[in-house]
């Protein structure tokens, strides 16, 4: 299954995790380009990050010892920046 994250947007993976070995509990997805970038989901194993930095996505992996809300304001602040810096109307 595929799904789109929208250009310059920011989501959370944590759903569409469904390995249990997998490190991570959670992922924030960033999509700093102009372009809809398609995610191959659910995620299943550390490969997967890779391919998804290829494709230009900016992500976070998180442990169960990081704090999620902080991380995600970190990584929504740095894309908040990166519109302004665009022009585009930050909303």
């Amino acid at each position: 299954m595929k799904i789109v994250i929208r250009p310059l947007h920011i989501m959370s993976l944590g759903g569409y995790i469904v390995e249990t070995e997998f490190p991570y509990r959670n992922v924030i997805v960033v999509n700093p380009t102009e372009e809809p970038i398609k995610l191959e989901v659910p995620v299943f194993n550390e490969g997967w990050l890779e391919e998804q930095r290829k494709l230009g996505l900016e992500l976070t992996p998180l442990t169960d010892e990081d704090n999620y809300l902080s991380q995600f304001r970190k990584a929504k602040a740095k894309l908040e920046r990166l519109k302004e810096e665009k022009g585009v109307i930050v909303d």
